[in-house]
This record gives C-alpha cells, structure tokens and sequence, in this order.
C-alpha cells in the first residue's frame, strides 16, 4: 500500500476487527505507511455514548478519543505491510502515557487523530497521537502497541 492514500470505512474495516458501536474512525489518510497518518471521525448526537456521557451535555469520553487515536495508530502499522493483512496479524493496544485532554469534543465535531511513529522494537511500536478539533489540539497522548500473528 501507498503514501497519501485514503482509506474508506469497507478498508478500515479489513484492517482492523472493530466494529459498531466501537469503530471510531470513519476514514484514514495514510501520509507515510508505517510512520504517520490521519484518522477522521465524524461525531453525531447518534453516538451511544452520548446518551450518558452526558445528558443534557454530551461530551466524547477521554478514554474513547485515545481509542480513537489507537486505531489510527493500529491501520497506519497494517498499512506499511501487505504480509500484516496476508498472515492475519492484530495490532494490540498495550499502554497509554502522557494523555492530556484540553477540550471538551462534542456531537457535529470533527475529531482528526494525527498518529505518527515515535519509534519500533521488533513487533512493539510506539506512537504520538494528537486529537483535533478545527484545527484546535482537544487531546494527546504516547501509544504503544504490538503487532501478533493470527
């Protein structure tokens, strides 16, 4: 697969095993296969957790923004290889560090998570995630990651 590609939601979905209500990206943008890229999630008053996170001021959940940002993470690691999707591989989310949450995300919001390789060792990658609202920085965080077989 090539930089500078964008993915629809039928390709996220071959790379990654979530799915509704827990899929948070809705499309991808691959600046460098393996390095860095952009996910984008369109929010609507639709979303479940809206309905209790919270009533009558719904606000995306901290927790769901890094998930959001892992799976980006996770497709920009699927998309440096065509062996990844060959040999079935899971990219599993191991820990989160330095997350700062400094806007509130809400339905008609936008969030793009912008992931980008910090560094590898072997199967285990870490990465820097930046949420973004218009432009505005509303969370970030350190991801690390590891790709398994099967």
């Amino acid at each position: 697969m090539s930089e500078n590609k964008i993915y629809n939601i039928d390709e996220i979905m071959k790379m990654l095993p979530h799915r509704y209500p827990f899929l948070l990206i809705d499309r991808l943008e691959i600046e460098e296969a393996g390095v860095k890229g952009v996910g984008l999630k369109n929010l609507t008053m639709n979303e479940l957790f809206f309905q209790g996170h919270f009533p009558n001021n719904p606000i995306m959940p901290g927790v769901l923004q890094i998930e959001a940002m892992a799976q980006t993470a996770g497709c920009v690691v699927m998309c440096e290889n065509d062996d990844y999707a060959e040999k079935k591989c899971s990219v599993l989310f191991m820990s989160v560090d330095n997350a700062k949450f400094r806007k509130p995300v809400r339905p008609g919001d936008q969030l793009k998570m912008h992931v980008e390789k910090v560094k590898v060792h072997r199967n285990i990658f870490v990465f820097h995630g930046t949420g973004m609202v218009d432009g505005q920085v509303v969370s970030e965080a350190d991801l690390t990651a590891m790709i398994i077989e099967g």
